[in-house]
């Protein structure tokens, strides 16, 4: 009989280059380690104090609110602009830019961009990121677990492996094999 997917959350923030590589590494082992996986975009200066990603923030908060099959998308369209290519995030057009790539429409990405001013999706990226702070974040990425009616917190992406043993799974690098062939064959 196959177990319930586990659930994790990972809080995370653009500018975080660390919360990219936990991003990357997670979504590869959502299938390999029977996680349910739970993107929660954060804001980086509510946890430290000192950011520059408000505006993309909250944009990735009006996709999780009307589109959250896109989240994961969008948020590596933006972190390829900022660290890959060092195209700029903070603009509303690099952010139109970055969500028509990921698939949006212009209509689509302009009706998010002016959502990103509402009080829901203000709410919504305060939200989650007292979230991330009642369990303890000092810092992103902060991967929650829950497991065994418990929640456990672990911060950077450097924890993985040590993710992997508390789930009862392998650890088999950032890149595990079932997604190097995937990625081959793009």
């Amino acid at each position: 009989m196959s177990r319930l997917p586990r659930k994790l959350e990972l809080f995370y923030d653009l500018l975080s280059p660390y919360s990219w590589l936990g991003f990357e590494v997670l979504c590869r082992y959502q299938n390999i380690w029977n996680i349910s996986l739970k993107l929660r975009p954060s804001f980086l200066a509510g946890i430290m104090r000192d950011s520059g990603s408000l505006d993309a923030m909250r944009f990735l908060s009006s996709v999780e609110i009307k589109n959250p099959e896109m989240l994961e998308k969008v948020s590596r369209e933006l972190w390829m602009r900022i660290w890959s290519r060092d195209e700029d995030i903070t603009e509303p057009q690099s952010i139109q830019i970055a969500a028509e790539k990921a698939g949006f429409s212009e209509e689509q990405a302009k009706g998010l961009l002016e959502r990103c001013s509402t009080e829901e999706v203000k709410e919504k990226l305060r939200e989650t990121t007292d979230t991330a702070c009642k369990y303890g974040a000092f810092g992103l990425p902060t991967v929650l677990f829950h497991m065994d009616d418990k929640s456990h917190i672990l911060f950077g992406s450097d924890r993985l492996e040590l993710l992997a043993h508390l789930l009862g799974e392998q650890w088999l690098g950032p890149v595990p094999s079932t997604v190097k062939s995937k990625l081959s064959a793009i």
